[in-house]
């Protein structure tokens, strides 16, 4: 329940387009292992993460028993403070091996990328001054989950950045800083309450809706300008084929605030960021 599989596809997908990139500019897959490492740390980056959101939360009282997302495993007193500690830390550790490993195949600024994500996810909630409390969770997703693992993951395959992955990177980022906006829009009245000024306290529930579609809409219209712009492949535009899962979330968002229809538009949104990387990827891979 803490490790909240539901937004693992923000660990998933983009490693997957970030690679399949790699496979289309170099007509194979170059680095197997990499490929395997940079799952493994993405998916575990995002796991700790979430035990350190959750442990966090709970140790500010931003997770009450008046909140509307899924039950949080230590405000709940499901489980042990400590055991989700030592749980958040060794969900690093694992992110951290793979990074070694990433840092021998590809050289060290990989091990930078990593200690930077790692420290990004403690402090989301965590330290003195998180930085999700004072509204900033939303730029930092765009950049780690869309900037920072696309391209690190082509990176890692071929030692160089371009064109095509970073425009894939910025689609990628708008649909996961997406899932995000729904998890505030679903909060924003718990979070005013805790003093957390995210984005969704602090422009009000309308406005934030009005994000969520730009957000989604903008990562739809960059694929064709990306593919334009690099000389992709336009094979990797397949991936509008996700336009319809924007439907069911995108209703819930904008005529909903209860708490399970938000979280189905969460989970629906998920999917729409699944949907739409492994279509690129597809892709990608067959314009190989």
């Amino acid at each position: 329940m803490a490790a909240r599989p539901r937004t693992l596809p923000a660990a998933i997908a983009p490693v997957l387009v970030g690679t399949a990139a790699a496979v289309y500019a170099a007509g194979e897959l170059p680095r197997v292992g990499a490929l395997i490492a940079a799952l493994v740390g993405s998916i575990f980056i995002q796991i700790g993460t979430n035990l350190a959101n959750d442990y966090s939360d709970a140790k500010r009282g931003a997770d009450t028993v008046e909140r509307l997302g899924p039950v949080r495993v230590t405000a709940a007193g499901l489980v042990a403070p400590r055991s989700v500690l030592v749980a958040t830390w060794l969900a690093f550790a694992v992110a951290m091996v793979a990074g070694v490993y990433l840092t021998i195949v590809a050289g060290p600024v990989i091990l930078v990328v990593g200690a930077a994500s790692i420290a990004a996810g403690v402090l989301y909630t965590g330290g003195p001054r998180p930085y999700g409390y004072a509204g900033l969770g939303e730029p930092f997703v765009f950049l780690f989950f869309g900037l920072v693992a696309v391209n690190g993951s082509y990176y890692v395959q071929l030692e160089q950045l371009d064109l095509l992955p970073l425009g894939l990177s910025l689609s990628i980022g708008c649909l996961s800083t997406a899932i995000l906006v729904v998890n505030n829009v679903r909060d924003i009245d718990t979070d005013r309450r805790a003093g957390k000024r995210t984005p969704a306290v602090r422009m009000g529930r309308d406005s934030t809706r009005r994000l969520y579609l730009a957000l989604v809409v903008l990562a739809f219209a960059l694929l064709p300008a990306t593919l334009a712009v690099s000389g992709g492949p336009w094979a990797a535009i397949v991936g509008l084929v996700a336009v319809p899962l924007i439907n069911r979330p995108l209703r819930a968002v904008f005529t909903r605030t209860d708490g399970p229809a938000l979280n189905g538009a969460l989970a629906g949104t998920g999917m729409l960021l699944g949907g739409f990387a492994l279509a690129v990827t597809l892709g990608l891979v067959f314009a190989a």
